[in-house]
């Protein structure tokens, strides 16, 4: 794929899936924005990346906090004269609370992390994105935003229904522009982020895979190649969709 001189950001992107697409998108000629809170691991990738003959940079900020997330994305807008596609990758459990003991500041924190973020990036990014070829904002959302999560992730659920309806909001809102919004909701994929489980009940993420069609659980770079199609031109007529990336999970086997 030629996307050279185009410029992707994405958020999250020192780890996990995040860095998985950083690196695809980087070989698919893109150079390549990687956001964290890490600044040190963030250093590390951009290492990584430049090693492996890929153009990055890391520019360290939370996706919670309005302010540096709308100087950060201006700056990158600014120094780049555009920016081509933006991944809203960061995002999270945040940990588990039944809504009866919920904290109101557990509440703010699951939504800002989740359903905020995806609104600060985006606002940020729309006049440089109305400056870049073939433009798009990829979001995630998750099966939780359909069945409401498991116990104690309701408000995770809660903040992915948002993603997926703010995703086809902002592919209204943009669509005059030329400009396309696609989600990607991502099943059980083999990450840090169940790490804890994986290390601690090694049966029960043993077990998560009889409830997946294909029979296994996913790989980054399965998602990374959805994301990397999403911005090409192959889907240059793909708008206001969600792509489930789960191995048919979310039949509920």
């Amino acid at each position: 794929m030629n996307s050279k001189g185009k410029i992707a950001v994405i958020t999250g992107a020192t780890g996990g899936i995040g860095f998985e697409v950083a690196k695809r998108l980087g070989n698919d000629g893109y150079t390549v924005i990687l956001n964290g809170i890490q600044d040190d691991v963030g250093a590390q990738r951009v290492e990584d990346l430049t090693a492996e003959g890929i153009t990055a940079a890391y520019y360290g900020f939370d996706v919670t906090d309005e302010k540096a997330v709308t100087e950060n994305i201006q700056a990158i807008g600014e120094k780049y004269g555009k920016i081509d596609v933006l991944v809203n990758n960061a995002g999270g459990l945040g940990g588990r609370s039944r809504f009866e003991e919920m904290t109101t500041e557990f509440y703010r924190f699951v939504m800002a992390l989740n359903l905020d973020s995806v609104f600060f990036a985006s606002r940020a990014a729309i006049p440089f994105l109305k400056k870049g070829e073939n433009a798009t904002i990829i979001n995630y959302t998750s099966n939780a935003g359909w069945n409401a999560g498991g116990p104690g992730a309701g408000v995770y659920g809660t903040s992915k229904a948002g993603v997926h309806a703010i995703t086809r909001a902002l592919a209204k809102d943009l669509a005059e522009y030329g400009i396309r919004v696609n989600a990607v909701s991502p099943g059980t994929i083999d990450t840090p982020f169940h790490a804890q489980i994986k290390s601690t009940k090694p049966e029960v993420f043993a077990s998560w895979k009889n409830n997946i069609l294909l029979g296994r659980l996913g790989q980054p770079e399965e998602v990374a190649s959805v994301v990397s199609f999403l911005a090409s031109k192959d889907a240059s007529f793909i708008t206001a969709e969600t792509i489930q990336i789960g191995g048919g999970q979310a039949l509920g086997i």
